[in-house]
């Protein structure tokens, strides 16, 4: 059962009271910021910071994912060498060209997955080979950077973006690692943010990244499985293994053919909303424990 990924928030590692809250929100990940929320004169004490809110645990089963600076600047060696030693689950390593970025890193954080900001149009022609890589478990796509780099213009139906979008999440799928869709810079802007996740989660992505805490709700919602969509899976299984136990290959479900492709989406769809109840009821738990 692979671990949900709705929700990806990004959290400065140089704001304690920041890190603290994080521990109580209902995010599947935290992508904990050394690199553009932390200003040059905080990357040091940011480390340090994180790393000791690291260690102090209590963010549950949350995915804890450090995004350090790129290697080529001059903090982002500091960077992984300090996150090796951090209580993390993954390495997010940003401006990430190819796979000769991953094995660099790799030389610093042996021990951690990577995972790739893919923010560059060499990046994103680069995809496949980089979703390859036997380190890399997943990919956050880094719409920002991407626009400013193409000299695209933002439009709400990101138009401009949809061949990087599908390029690697087309890679993603190919190699079976994790693909999570850009922010929504209008963190006030709920209808906004509704409608790029919708988006986002018909094409196939996991989950979104987010850049407030406000934004949670509405990208946990729009990346689960609706209950018209589990009733469906669940009849759709059932249709088709009576269907089976009778000596046929397929079943109709509502009018529409329900061959195995269907199962697999089906049983898919069934697995993701067990995780979702299975996470939410442990952080349930651990809210009752840190009450106690």
């Amino acid at each position: 059962m692979q671990h949900p990924y709705r929700s990806a928030l990004y959290i400065p590692g140089s704001r304690p009271r920041a890190l603290d809250k994080a521990r109580s929100l209902p995010v599947d990940a935290i992508l904990f910021d050394l690199e553009d929320a932390v200003t040059p004169d905080e990357k040091a004490a940011a480390r340090r910071t994180l790393a000791d809110e690291l260690e102090s645990g209590g963010y549950g089963s949350r995915v804890r994912i450090v995004r350090i600076n790129a290697l080529d600047t001059e903090w982002g060696k500091d960077d992984a060498r300090a996150v090796a030693g951090m209580n993390c689950d993954a390495v997010l390593l940003p401006k990430v060209t190819g796979p000769a970025d991953v094995e660099a890193l790799r030389e610093f954080v042996p021990n951690l997955p990577v995972w790739a900001m893919m923010e560059s149009p060499a990046g994103v022609l680069n995809a496949d080979a980089i979703a390859r890589h036997s380190a890399v478990e997943g990919f956050v796509i880094g719409t920002n950077d991407l626009i400013k780099d193409l000299g695209a213009r933002f439009t709400p139906d990101r138009a401009p973006l949809q061949m990087a979008l599908q390029t690697c999440l087309l890679a993603a799928r190919a190699h079976g690692i994790v693909a999570i869709d850009g922010v929504y810079n209008a963190f006030k802007d709920d209808d906004g943010l509704r409608r790029e996740c919708d988006q986002g989660r018909d094409m196939g992505f996991d989950g979104k990244s987010l850049i407030h805490p406000a934004q949670v709700a509405i990208a946990n919602a729009a990346f689960a499985p609706t209950p018209e969509e589990i009733d469906l899976a669940r009849r759709q299984i059932a249709a088709f293994e009576a269907a089976e136990a009778e000596g046929q290959g397929v079943a109709v479900v509502d009018g529409k053919i329900v061959e195995n492709l269907h199962i697999v989406t089906a049983r898919a769809t069934l697995s993701k909303a067990a995780a979702i109840a299975e996470m939410e009821a442990a952080a349930g738990t651990e809210d009752v424990a840190a009450g106690a």
